[in-house]
């Protein structure tokens, strides 16, 4: 079975991630998506287990795909699911000189641990999870942003927030 690992800290999940997580999953028989709490990204809007569960939501009408929240080293993950490859997407040049650094550390961590840097659609290469918070905290439409499927819950949970 190939096992590919699609990572990021999801706050929140945009459309991008979800097209990077899909071509994914047309290419391997299961697709594993790391939720990393990362605390050194600051602004955070959601909690580790919130960011699981709008990942979780938009992921579930793929059936390969699973997501699980980790907080630990990226390449301890791929050995913990018998992945072979970490599937990351690339926006622009500035994506592509940090991915092939951090493939590099996780390929010696981890012998046979391939990073698979895939380009963004055109559609989404301007987007990022900084521009999707600023959408929801300026109440702006969404739906060009996040999946469908997320989009209420992560007004509710904004909304509590600030409530």
């Amino acid at each position: 079975m190939r096992t590919a690992i699609c990572s990021g800290s999801f706050d929140p999940i945009t459309l991008g991630h979800m097209d990077l997580i899909c071509r994914a999953a047309a290419c391997f028989d299961q697709v594993y998506v790391c939720v990393s709490p990362n605390a050194e990204k600051k602004n955070q809007m959601f909690t580790p287990e919130q960011k699981l569960m709008l990942v979780q939501m938009a992921v579930e009408e793929l059936p390969n795909v699973e997501a699980e929240l980790w907080p630990g080293l990226l390449a301890d993950f791929a050995v913990n699911h018998h992945a072979t490859a970490i599937v990351r997407g690339v926006r622009n040049t500035a994506d592509f000189d940090l991915e092939y650094q951090l493939a590099l550390i996780n390929r010696n961590i981890y012998e046979g641990l391939e990073t698979l840097l895939l380009p963004a659609s055109p559609a989404y290469q301007h987007f990022s999870s900084s521009m999707a918070r600023e959408m929801i905290r300026y109440r702006q439409p969404l739906e060009k942003y996040l999946p469908a499927t997320i989009i209420p819950l992560v007004r509710d949970l904004t909304e509590k927030k600030e409530g």
